[in-house]
């Protein structure tokens, strides 16, 4: 008898921990890189992240260098498109918002002919000096925005490993100075190769990396391939979460639908042809089955979603857009299943 009530009592204790388990579980931030506009959008523009059930969107203002060496920030200025500048950003987030998407502001940097931020390098300490006011200028206009709008995440830079390594005491100062004007959570968004680098993590409320991995060198790998290339980089992004005890956030992800799609994700040149829509969902059902369901991972923003869905991505598309690819079913169906 009292065996039997022991064995009933720790039943009860196991299912009563695993359903205290369940209710504790935190919302998955289940996202769209929503790429700014030429032209003003508006709430018809939202619709379609609604319907692929996204609960978040990265708005993305954007600055403008010559090239990796010059200190020059161009930046809110008549001449970009409008969803790259203040006003659009401003806009585009109470579109959303209205719409009941959270926001994380992420304001980039594009280098003239696409060179890669990462390199961004100075030659004197003046450069330096120039180019980490003109940054702070930029970054703080969109912290005083996220501010405004009430967004609920700002990321303070994209992939600017170069310039993050070299100067790191600008950074620290950079994020205490932003965390005055801007009162919500904070990331940043480094390359998946160059995240253990960072200096400053500790000063912020998620790890962000954008998670263009390597993970099968096939044409078409299977889901049960690319999950398992995905495993020594899993243990790498969980040693990074358990030495910062901060949750993992995929600032960037996704997979372009074109042969060896998985070899080498970063690649974002424009090639003809290798159309792989089976490539890009496998890949893509691999990512989600490997990390949504981890309690320290906190979600991710899908590279990359534009404002006139009827015209985007298709079935001749080979680009990292999933939209009206068969992918898309793919992240509507987990996005309304994930927590």
């Amino acid at each position: 008898m009292i065996i039997r009530y022991i064995s009933c009592l720790l039943l009860f204790i196991t299912f009563t921990s695993c359903s205290s388990q369940e209710k504790e579980r935190v919302s998955k931030i289940n996202g769209v890189s929503f790429v700014a506009s030429r032209d003003v959008i508006d709430s018809t523009h939202i619709q379609p992240v609604v319907e692929v059930n996204a609960n978040w969107a990265a708005v993305m203002p954007f600055a403008f260098m010559q090239s990796k060496d010059t200190s020059a920030i161009v930046f809110n200025i008549e001449r970009q498109w409008w969803g790259e500048r203040e006003e659009g950003a401003k806009k585009t987030i109470h579109l959303m918002k209205q719409r009941g998407i959270k926001v994380m502001v992420k304001p980039q940097i594009w280098i003239r002919r696409g060179e890669f931020t990462g390199n961004i390098a100075m030659q004197k300490e003046e450069e330096w000096l120039e180019l980490e006011k003109n940054y702070k200028d930029f970054i703080l206009l969109y912290a005083h925005l996220a501010e405004e709008t009430g967004a609920e995440l700002f990321c303070i830079g994209t992939e600017l490993n170069g310039f993050v390594f070299s100067r790191p005491h600008f950074w620290k100062q950079l994020i205490t100075e932003i965390k005055t004007v801007y009162k919500g959570k904070l990331t940043y968004a480094e390359n998946w190769d160059a995240k253990r680098r960072v200096s400053f993590w500790d000063q912020l409320d998620y790890i962000g990396i954008d998670a263009y991995y390597p993970v099968s060198e096939s044409k078409t790998p299977t889901v049960e391939e690319a999950r398992l290339g995905w495993q020594k980089h899993k243990l790498e992004i969980l040693d990074l979460h358990k030495q910062y005890n901060l949750p993992i956030l995929f600032t960037e992800y996704g997979y372009r639908s074109r042969d060896f799609a998985g070899k080498t994700p970063w690649e974002s040149e424009r090639v003809e042809g290798e159309v792989n829509h089976l490539a890009q969902e496998n890949l893509t059902k691999a990512l989600f089955e490997e990390f949504w369901n981890e309690p320290w991972f906190a979600g991710g923003f899908h590279w990359k979603w534009f404002h006139d869905h009827e015209r985007a991505g298709g079935l001749e598309n080979n680009q990292f857009t999933v939209q009206n690819k068969p992918t898309e079913t793919v992240v509507k169906k987990h996005y309304s299943t994930s927590y």
